[in-house]
């Protein structure tokens, strides 16, 4: 009986592990794609998204948190160059940001600028970058614009 019931734990230990690894980035994201490359016109690009959803994102490591969705809020395709990447939010609300970077890597990050999250790459992978824009006390539903750009803030 102890070895079924140790046997029963260890897979659903192992169920549950495997669910917890990452995010679905093979879904469509919810709003939309966009195909950049280095030097892109106008500077920053932006797009509408809503942040949240049900998932904690602090399951993915990296240092993230918030909730997030399970599909990629938005999409960016970017052909890099010697040219950095910068990919933030405005929220009505705290946020953070989720991307699973070209190289499959997780990357987090919340309170770049005050409540704002950015990620600044210096030198950016080519490739597909799947972003979530997560509210940090959980939910969903804040409207927030997502920027995308290649002229990083001064700090």
């Amino acid at each position: 009986m102890f070895n079924r019931m140790v046997a029963a734990a260890a897979v659903l230990g192992i169920a549950l592990a495997g669910a917890t690894v990452a995010q679905d980035f093979n879904r469509d994201p919810t709003f939309g794609t966009l195909n950049l490359r280095v030097g892109f016109e106008p500077d920053p690009r932006f797009v509408d998204v809503t942040a949240g959803g049900r998932i904690n994102a602090e399951r993915l490591g990296a240092n993230c948190t918030g909730s997030i969705a399970n599909s990629p809020d938005f999409r960016v395709n970017y052909t890099a160059g010697t040219l950095p990447l910068y990919i933030f939010a405005q929220p009505r609300a705290d946020t953070t940001l989720v991307v699973n970077l070209p190289d499959g890597t997780w990357i987090c990050n919340d309170d770049f600028d005050g409540l704002n999250p950015g990620i600044v790459m210096n030198r950016p992978q080519s490739g597909q970058y799947d972003i979530w824009v997560g509210v940090f006390d959980g939910g969903s539903g804040i409207p927030a614009r997502l920027g995308i750009s290649e002229l990083p803030p001064r700090r």
